[in-house]
């Protein structure tokens, strides 16, 4: 086996950051323009893969978001482990309670950064007065997540973070089901009656993303901390197996694993619907099986096998991943400066083709700019 899953850092998880997050700036307009352009099965159904789903069910964009955080819970055991080895500890539950304390703060500082810049994101900065604002954002959710599941890790042992897991589950679909909200009643898993749009309603501050609920709203962050948990387990997997020759029998166990997440989270959407917005129960599961799936084929072909060439494109963007989605959110026209870098050539082309082009020239607008920056090893890091 390579010895990737020792060097503090796998290659395979900035490819798979950089992947989930190409869609989101810039991808899934190319995907959108060829389904217009050439409407052949494979550009449609790929078109058809990259929206929403309007309430329950699931589709490859539903889920970029928790494959993301899925992918800072892998990286948890990494980064924590030069610190176990100076403190000569092999868990992070036996690290000195002086370290522990620096390391809390730290964790506060990028929970609070994240949180900061979802604000912006969401146009804080406008001063569009209190009712208009928006609190709820992603890098919100990934911060507050990511810092509860870090939290969890630092302080129990694999078994009770299993168990920590289970309850978080458990718990968030007892509590959904039996809850009852007001004029509703219990169980009512829709935008207006659910438990978890209720929480929203009275206590999230400000604007709610679509007026009787918010997707990243409070209630539903806590079944976000079980899949940046899914994440974790998967990073001490990896790291324990470190020294192991078997490569195909970790291999086989990440995809058994998957297999095993995916069958539950189907089971359980007949009782608990696999739903993004609500972040449930059986969306955790379901969702949680396909990022195994996903990070065991970046791993198997780039950490493994060592072809690391064809992911260079994917890498510029996951190791710049935040500083790109917020600029792709809004902080940067890339469209003004792909339409006048190459807006004249575009008009050459026939007229079903120029939305084509124009979406893959502002993709080429985001490279160049990912590249640039890379070169010089200028990285946004939280």
């Amino acid at each position: 086996m390579s010895n990737a899953a020792t060097n503090g850092r796998l290659v395979s998880l900035d490819a798979l950051r950089g992947f989930v997050m190409f869609w989101i700036m810039s991808g899934e307009h190319i995907a959108h323009a060829l389904a217009k352009a050439a409407p052949i099965p494979v550009f449609v159904w790929m078109s058809s893969q990259l929206h929403h789903t309007d309430w329950n069910g699931i589709t490859f964009y539903d889920m970029i978001f928790p494959v993301f955080l899925f992918v800072a819970g892998v990286s948890m055991p990494f980064s924590f482990e030069k610190k176990m080895c100076v403190a000569g500890v092999n868990t992070p539950m036996e690290l000195p309670a002086e370290e522990k304390r620096k390391i809390y703060l730290t964790m506060v500082k990028r929970t609070c950064k994240l949180l900061l810049l979802g604000f912006i994101v969401n146009g804080l900065l406008k001063f569009d007065g209190y009712s208009q604002t928006r609190f709820a954002s992603v890098l919100g959710r990934i911060g507050l997540a990511w810092f509860f599941a870090g939290i969890i890790y630092l302080n129990f042992d694999i078994k009770k973070q299993v168990l920590w897991l289970v309850g978080i589950l458990v718990g968030y679909y007892a509590v959904m089901k039996l809850v009852p909200v007001p004029n509703f009643g219990a169980g009512i898993l829709t935008p207006e009656g659910s438990f978890s749009s209720y929480i929203d309603q009275l206590f999230l501050p400000g604007r709610l993303h679509s007026k009787v609920y918010d997707p990243e709203g409070l209630f539903s962050t806590i079944p976000a901390v079980a899949t940046a948990l899914l994440g974790v387990f998967l990073g001490t997997f990896l790291k324990s197996r470190a020294n192991e020759f078997s490569t195909n029998k970790t291999v086989l166990i990440m995809i058994a694993a998957a297999a095993a997440l995916i069958a539950l989270g189907l089971v359980w959407d007949y009782s608990f619907p696999i739903n993004k917005r609500l972040w449930t129960s059986s969306f955790v599961c379901f969702v949680g099986g396909f990022s195994i799936l996903f990070f065991t084929f970046f791993y198997l072909i780039i950490d493994v096998l060592g072809f690391r060439k064809w992911a260079f494109p994917l890498l510029l963007i996951g190791s710049n991943s935040i500083l790109i989605y917020m600029a792709s959110e809004g902080l940067v026209n890339f469209g003004h400066t792909a339409d006048f870098v190459f807006g004249g050539l575009i008009k050459f082309s026939p007229i079903v083709w120029q939305p084509v082009f124009t979406a893959m020239s502002v993709t080429l607008i985001q490279f160049i700019l990912l590249y640039f920056l890379y070169k010089r090893k200028w990285f946004f890091k939280v």
